[in-house]
């Protein structure tokens, strides 16, 4: 099978033939025919978590897919042979599956149906960036008129923010840039700032002099990159990259915890089903071939990506 691998440990992904795994105990192989691209692929194929989660190489990069099951293991009821589905590459040690290719062989804890009205391009764009959003969302527990900073709402995980937030009657206020403004404003997003305009805080500060009742911070990895100044007294922060640190809010005044997405086959079903009803929009900007995934993987690298990418693969 056609699969983007990194060969060895510090080598470039590359498009090569491998061999097509075959299924064991609670596992479902999947014909693939779209993934979803995530800033985590580029980490990975770095080598940025090696330490934590070894890898093996050749290490097969990608996490989201959407396809047709090929075979499943001992032990899989709930989706069988021709199957329509929608899984993810739960990240467990050793790492070195992944769903850029023709075959992937997923964990049957994150693989669902996917329902008939979702094609499979916008099904391969849903689960882990849907799922830390949602993540992300219950974790500051927003209420009805709120006010809700969202930093970093232009790519994937923001544009699920974005919606999820405004679904519960929150005023949502978005940083991205100047051309993410009719998007995101489309997407329920009450106020774009442009990051790239000046400071974010003091952009902020001068259309909401109060401050907002809650946070979440989808680009810093540390509380004092996050404009936490921003959040008022008993306000609530959440992160997708750690920047929540329990301490450095508790000094603020605020409590807040960082997040992990957890795109097992109960999220996944439910975020689709959501698509399917009209209440969720899959944000895809760009769709390329397989043999143009290191592009994707590029933009993504680059802090320019807008929206979702995904990878079709099969006819």
């Amino acid at each position: 099978m056609r699969a983007l691998n990194v060969p060895a440990a510090g080598e470039q992904p590359r498009l090569s033939d491998l061999p097509v795994p075959a299924p064991v105990e609670d596992t479902v192989l999947v014909r693939v025919k779209a993934a979803g691209l995530n800033a985590l692929d580029n980490a990975l194929a770095a080598g940025m978590m090696a330490e934590m989660l070894p890898h093996v190489y050749p290490l097969v990069l990608g996490r989201d897919a959407a396809g047709v099951v090929e075979a499943v293991g001992a032990g899989v009821d709930h989706v069988a042979i021709g199957d329509e589905v929608i899984g993810h590459m739960l990240l467990v040690p050793p790492i070195q599956a992944g769903t850029l290719a023709e075959y992937a062989l997923l964990p049957a804890a994150a693989v669902t149906r996917k329902p008939t009205g979702l094609d499979f391009t916008a099904a391969a764009a849903l689960p882990l960036a849907a799922a830390a959003a949602k993540a992300a969302v219950d974790a500051i527990e927003p209420r009805p008129g709120q006010t809700v900073l969202v930093v970093g709402a232009g790519g994937g995980v923001g544009s699920y923010t974005v919606q999820l937030l405004a679904a519960r009657g929150v005023t949502v206020v978005a940083t991205a840039t100047a051309v993410d403004t009719d998007r995101l404003t489309t997407l329920g997003a009450t106020t774009v700032i442009d990051y790239t305009a000046g400071p974010v805080a003091q952009q902020v500060a001068t259309v909401y002099p109060d401050g907002v009742d809650a946070l979440i911070d989808l680009v810093a990895y540390t509380p004092d990159t996050a404009p936490l100044e921003l959040v008022r007294k008993g306000g609530k922060v959440a992160s997708t990259l750690g920047a929540a640190d329990e301490q450095a809010l508790a000094a603020l005044g605020l409590t807040g915890t960082s997040v992990m997405a957890t795109p097992v086959r109960e999220v996944i079903a439910e975020l689709a089903e959501q698509v399917t009803a009209g209440t969720l929009k899959v944000d895809i900007t760009t769709v390329l071939p397989l043999e143009n995934a290191t592009d994707g993987l590029a933009t993504l690298a680059s802090g320019t990506a807008r929206g979702k990418i995904v990878i079709e693969i099969g006819d």
